[in-house]
């Protein structure tokens, strides 16, 4: 406010009030959450476990089911293909029945069809219910991220860290506690897990609400076809077969590995059963899960992408490369996995941020069609690595996990031109944890 002064007048001195300024508001907790985002939480964790919950106990089931390897490591094979083929369409989905429903439908599955694997006969029936399964776990976690931001207290980051937290102690704790309960029966985890996803379902289905709807703000619904036809995009389909050749070397060292150690440790005359194997793949999870969630932001922030996915696929070459010259040992191959397991976790983050960052396409429609390619890569190494185990030896499945590597550097290399919106890493959380999610393995 201004006020005149009359000529020969005393000036008027105005006079302001100054208004305290607002206290700061009070950071939210990341741990004063709705109960709702407990329940997502909790079975965002198991289902992140049921990806390494038969690593330990392949050689139990081929042992009590007169199974080979091979067979064994079609577990793997049949759950991630169709898991990759489900995820190119699950965006059509959840667009029409809705987040929860989507949630819901994928946990009845999980639940149904990880029950039926514990009650199989023969590894036959083993490998059709897991890719029963697989098909849960993808409606299931194409949506658990947008359920958790949606019912979270204290903004989106908050979500994502509970998420992300979710996510690597599935994978870390999946192994361990395939290990425990396989010590005892290889039936265990899959009931097990059968038993902690229906306490997830009551716990979701009772606490989750539906969200509100807004006529003014109709839900957009996805084409059938849109996760397939997101493949046109060239920068998209380099980093889909870049991951595509990677995936075929995470899953060597993750399903084909517990025969190795075994029989690295028969040959010394000792045991390493379901419980072993749990420990030692545990060990891997918690590097995967560090890696991803606190190493992979420093070095990428540091660096920029491109160089850290160039390090990382060079840093895991060399280790397959390790494991395939030192397969007999059982130290040896400990420590190249565990290893591993940190240059996997830096790789994850990395590559799904790349594909963020390099594609104009809708993030969701993005991060399924790339994971669905990857995942497809995943299916394909167990059903390799067996018989060429059986045919050529105990170390040509990781030589084979150094040439796809190779592979995908030299698709990084000829299609980096492609790559130049990628110079760093997204700038938000949400939608680098949405892309973990879905290429989380």
């Amino acid at each position: 406010m201004s006020t005149s002064t009359p000529t020969g007048s005393h000036p008027v001195v105005e006079t302001r009030i100054q208004e305290p300024e607002p206290a700061p508001e009070k950071k939210q907790s990341i741990l004063r959450q709705p109960i709702a985002v407990w329940a997502i939480a909790f079975a965002c964790m198991v289902s992140f476990m049921g990806i390494g919950l038969v690593d330990p106990i392949l050689p139990a089931i081929s042992k009590e089911l007169d199974a080979s390897a091979g067979q064994t490591m079609l577990l793997f094979t049949s759950y991630l293909f169709i898991t990759g083929i489900a995820m190119f369409f699950t965006g059509w989905v959840s667009s029409r029945i809705g987040v929860k429903t989507t949630l819901l439908v994928g946990l009845i599955l999980i639940i149904a069809f990880a029950a039926l694997a514990g009650a199989s006969g023969t590894v036959g029936e083993i490998i059709g219910f897991r890719a029963g399964w697989g098909l849960g776990n993808a409606l299931f976690i194409s949506t658990a991220l947008s359920a958790i931001v949606g019912a979270a207290a204290g903004g989106s980051s908050q979500a994502v860290m509970l998420y992300e937290a979710a996510l690597g102690v599935g994978m870390a704790v999946g192994p361990l506690v395939g290990g425990l309960l396989g010590s005892i029966s290889w039936r265990g985890p899959f009931f097990g897990t059968a038993a902690l996803m229906a306490i997830g379902f009551i716990a979701i289905i009772s606490l989750l609400r539906a969200p509100k709807k807004d006529a003014s703000a109709p839900v957009q619904k996805h084409a059938f076809t849109a996760g397939l036809k997101a493949l046109k995009d060239p920068a998209l389909r380099v980093l889909a077969f870049t991951a595509l050749f990677y995936n075929f070397a995470f899953f060597v060292l993750l399903a084909y590995s517990p025969y190795p150690l075994e029989a690295a440790a028969a040959k010394h005359g000792t045991e390493f059963g379901a419980h072993e194997l749990g420990l030692v793949f545990f060990g891997w999870g918690v590097a995967l899960a560090i890696a991803s969630v606190f190493l992979a932001p420093i070095l990428t922030r540091r660096f920029g992408l491109r160089p850290v996915l160039f390090a990382m696929l060079g840093l895991l070459a060399v280790m397959m490369a390790c494991a395939a010259v030192w397969h007999e040992s059982v130290v040896a191959l400990i420590v190249f996995i565990v290893i591993a397991g940190l240059g996997q976790g830096v790789m994850n983050t990395a590559l799904t941020e790349t594909v963020m960052e390099a594609t104009s396409l809708p993030r969701s429609i993005a991060s399924s069609t790339y994971s669905g390619v990857r995942f497809i890569g995943g299916a394909i190494a167990p059903a390799v690595a067996g018989p060429v185990s059986d045919a050529v030896g105990a170390g040509a499945p990781y030589w084979m996990a150094v040439a796809t590597l190779a592979v995908s550097i030299l698709v990084l290399v000829f299609g980096g031109h492609l790559l130049t919106r990628a110079q760093r890493p997204h700038e938000t959380a949400v939608a680098e944890a949405e892309a973990i999610t879905r290429g989380a393995d």
